[in-house]
């Protein structure tokens, strides 16, 4: 079973965009997914409500801190992958499945104020890191890109990313409208209409793309200092030892997040 996080302080920067992106994918491969939607808005349980439903991929509501762990232990043994939603600005619930998860995704659009969730949410994951004394696997996933971007800018992004030792994916989620045909109508993308929504083929390579690269993060040597994520140790775990909020509430003494400014990537004129 694997454990995928997606986090960003701020709402609206693409994290269950990039969630049910790979949900669907993992699933159109015959793995089962569960789902878990921390949001208090719900998008992907409301999603999951919507027609066309895919059996393979469950969403569970209502995580919290407190029984987080709880359900990963109830789900080790039924998921192929969970996928965790992140809500924005609860820092104990992101620090915690940070460290529970074999790999935490961090979506960012081009702008300043989804730059500072994104720096916010890494200064957590260091914050844990260090507490931990071990390496969580991490990565910053480009969302909302406009289809005109050329290979060249997204080049500067990854160089700037690169020079301040953050990783970038490769594959940023393209802008497509299949993605709000899906939001508000139900279905995967291999099931829309294509005669609904215009680039569906580019749409599904995109997600193809996407879930190809995330497997092979999770898939990658281990870090030399990781110790592998917390979620084994939660999984072991007697379901009675509840796991103490106080040890993510702070990590560290707080402090300023780190700088972090992604200005708008443009295509080339």
């Amino acid at each position: 079973m694997t454990v995928i996080s997606i986090a960003n302080a701020k709402g609206g920067a693409g994290k269950t965009t990039v969630a049910l992106l790979l949900a669907m994918e993992f699933a159109q491969k015959g793995e089962k997914v569960v789902l878990f939607d921390c949001d208090p808005l719900a998008f992907a349980a409301k999603w999951h409500r919507l027609p066309g439903a895919v059996d393979a991929i469950y969403v569970v509501t209502g995580i919290t801190f407190a029984n987080l762990g709880g359900n990963l232990r109830a789900q080790q043994d039924q998921a192929t992958h969970i996928i965790i939603d992140l809500s924005g600005a609860r820092d104990a619930l992101i620090a915690l499945a940070a460290g529970l998860s074999d790999l935490v995704l961090i979506p960012v659009q081009g702008c300043a104020m989804d730059a500072q969730g994104a720096a916010h949410v890494l200064d957590l994951i260091g914050q844990v890191e260090s507490n931990a004394r071990s390496h969580i696997n991490h990565a910053v996933v480009l969302t909302r890109v406009s289809s005109f971007v050329t290979t060249r800018a997204l080049r500067s992004v990854k160089a700037l990313l690169a020079s301040r030792n953050i990783a970038l994916l490769d594959t940023p989620i393209i802008e497509r409208s299949a993605y709000r045909d899906m939001f508000e109508h139900g279905g995967t993308l291999y099931t829309i209409d294509e005669a609904r929504v215009s680039n569906l083929a580019k749409a599904q390579r995109n997600m193809q793309s996407l879930a190809l690269e995330v497997q092979r993060l999770v898939a990658a040597p281990a870090h030399p200092q990781s110790s592998g994520p917390f979620a084994r140790m939660c999984q072991r775990a007697p379901a009675d030892v509840p796991l103490s909020q106080k040890a993510f509430e702070h990590p560290l003494t707080p402090r300023p997040a780190q700088a972090f400014q992604l200005d708008t990537v443009h295509a080339d004129r």
